[in-house]
């Protein structure tokens, strides 16, 4: 089992976000976002690089084929932000409220996701190389399709986690606070669980297999 590489963020001294909008395909280097209302924006195909994002409201907001590279997004809060095929690297998402964010077809490497808590995440056909959820709770994400490589839960919840079709390569469940499987059972074989897990599994497990259980 190899273990997931973490990002190493340092931001140099920032520059305050003075407003005006969101461009899509805009260029952001050196910005700090704080508080910044970014509701409804559109800021499709835009680089993100060396920022921070503290604060802000995404409801709505359109990060579609964004590029979000070495940066913070602390406290972020949002219904329905699209972030669909964008490319997040060397990222630290800390202490976020989203419902139903978009990140379907995304890639993401090198991210820490710690805190907060995801709503219905759509991480359908995405990539995930050395990512880490620690400390949050995701309720019904949906992996379905996408490719999973060392990525690891940490003291986490799993509630109703889809992983039809997905592939798993070194992925390390073990620290899940809770773990809760809707679909994808299967997809198992590249994780790695504790006894535990599969005790609370085994339920779930038998009626899959047609296995009749009496006492």
């Amino acid at each position: 089992m190899k273990g997931a590489r973490r990002p190493e963020v340092r931001l140099p001294a920032l520059e305050p976000y003075e407003g005006g909008g969101l461009e899509p395909d805009g260029d952001y280097d050196g910005l700090e976002f704080r508080d910044a209302d970014l509701t409804g924006q559109d800021g499709s195909g835009a680089r993100f690089m060396d920022c921070a994002l503290t604060g802000c409201a995404l409801d709505e907001t359109r990060l579609r084929h964004a590029r979000v590279l070495d940066a913070t997004l602390s406290g972020v809060r949002g219904v329905g932000t699209d972030l669909a095929e964008a490319t997040l690297r060397d990222v630290e998402l800390t202490d976020a409220r989203l419902g139903g964010p978009q990140l379907h077809g995304a890639v993401l490497e090198r991210v820490l996701i710690r805190g907060g808590k995801i709503d219905y995440l759509n991480l359908r056909t995405a990539r995930l190389r050395d990512v880490v959820f620690e400390g949050c709770v995701l309720v019904e994400p949906d992996f379905g399709g996408a490719r999973l490589e060392r990525v690891e839960f940490v003291d986490c919840a799993l509630k109703g986690a889809d992983l039809h079709a997905a592939t798993l390569v070194d992925v390390d469940l073990r620290g899940a606070a809770s773990l809760e499987i809707s679909r994808g059972l299967d997809r198992l074989s590249g994780a790695v669980i504790s006894t535990a897990q599969l005790l609370d599994l085994a339920p779930v497990l038998a009626a899959q297999w047609g296995i009749r259980v009496e006492g």
